[in-house]
């Protein structure tokens, strides 16, 4: 699989990327830590987080590079730091528009529900480099067919609503 080094600003059907991480936690308010892989339910969410509790935020995405400008910026931060359940590489995941189909691993299905979140109050990230990438890089979404899902499964765009300007 050939991952996109410039990912376009409009995913169309078919453009690929890979998960880099699975990050779950059990309360709240905690940083997410990874694992090894975790099992998405449907209109769940990932099983043991916090907040897989249905609705139209089951499930947290963010591209890797979100995270990789953060750094740049001075940010100590990793995969999970930014509550994010998975950590995409390869796609950019910030400007797929709600109503995007996605799969994962070849079974799981999500539907993109909302683009990005707004920052809590005492947000560490945004106190230590003036600024957070979650609040307009960070997406929802919601299961629509269960899976295990791990590092290096390959999450493919397979609708978009409306078409899209590439027109592919």
């Amino acid at each position: 699989m050939t991952l996109e080094k410039t990912p376009p600003r409009f995913p169309a059907p078919g453009r690929r990327g890979r998960i880099h991480a699975v990050s779950v936690s059990h309360r709240k308010g905690e940083v997410k830590h990874n694992v090894d892989q975790a099992r998405l339910l449907v209109e769940r969410g990932l099983e043991g987080d916090a907040h897989a509790e249905g609705g139209i935020r089951q499930l947290s995405l963010l591209a890797l590079e979100s995270i990789d400008k953060m750094v740049a910026a001075g940010a100590d931060v990793h995969p999970g730091d930014f509550a994010e359940n998975l950590t995409v590489e390869g796609l950019a995941v910030m400007y797929l528009p709600v109503g995007t189909r996605l799969r994962v691993g070849g079974e799981i299905e999500l539907e993109i529900t909302q683009i990005g979140k707004k920052c809590h109050a005492g947000c560490a990230i945004r106190e230590l480099v003036g600024d957070c990438v979650m609040p307009r890089e960070g997406v929802f979404a919601r299961v629509l067919k269960e899976g295990l899902v791990k590092p290096g499964d390959v999450i493919e765009v397979v609708y978009v609503p409306g078409g899209h300007p590439d027109g592919q």
